[in-house]
């Protein structure tokens, strides 16, 4: 799991580019079998994503506590979530377009750089979902996002399935940061995965 940040973007963000009035990204995206689609969030899916933000097990690696109320939630959905330039829901086809897990790609200082970050409810890991939405994700943004060259992505050195994740999505592993982040009280090694403009797509 490479969990989303819970901050806002910075004022230099990144613009996303005009194109058709329906998110290209909404186009169903197939990954063993696994068909998912990609939706801009409104505040009645605050239901939806308590299920996953409220679980002890989405939380722990990530640097947020689990939710125990709505309220706050509800907040963040309005106060960030919303005015994020590129944050979406992951939804199942069939699932009359409840969100499962949400997937980001937030602005960083340089404007041809942003990073990956995604969550999914516990019920539905390790059945190829993540994978699914990260393939739509990199088939999609570069054409949406105005400049942007690169997708990278950090990882815990110890969490090997979102290392599998990104690898079948066609990210590339560049290095190992030694002692990069504090997390919960906890010195962690990140790895680090880019995905850039120009390389290929894996179906």
């Amino acid at each position: 799991m490479i969990c989303l940040h819970k901050r806002r973007p910075p004022a230099a963000s990144l613009q996303i580019a005009t194109g058709s009035q329906m998110d290209r990204s909404e186009a169903p995206q197939a990954a063993r079998g696994v068909e998912i689609s990609l939706r801009r969030f409104d505040l009645a899916d605050v239901d939806a994503m308590m299920a996953w933000a409220s679980d002890p097990q989405v939380a722990a690696p990530c640097r947020w506590e689990p939710y125990e109320s709505m309220e706050p939630l509800l907040a963040y959905l309005r106060d960030t979530v919303l005015p994020h330039p590129w944050f979406r829901a992951i939804c199942l086809a069939g699932g009359e377009g409840r969100p499962v897990g949400a997937v980001s790609v937030t602005p960083t200082a340089d404007a041809c750089r942003a990073e990956l970050g995604y969550v999914l409810a516990r019920a539905h890991w390790g059945k190829g979902v993540a994978t699914a939405a990260v393939k739509r994700v990199v088939a999609t943004v570069f054409g949406e996002v105005e400049g942007l060259e690169r997708v990278e992505a950090l990882v815990d050195v110890r969490n090997a399935a979102s290392q599998r994740v990104l690898e079948k999505a066609g990210f590339r592993r560049e290095a190992v940061l030694r002692k990069y982040c504090v997390l919960k009280g906890e010195v962690k090694d990140m790895v680090i995965y880019s995905f850039i403009s120009t390389d290929p797509l894996v179906s």
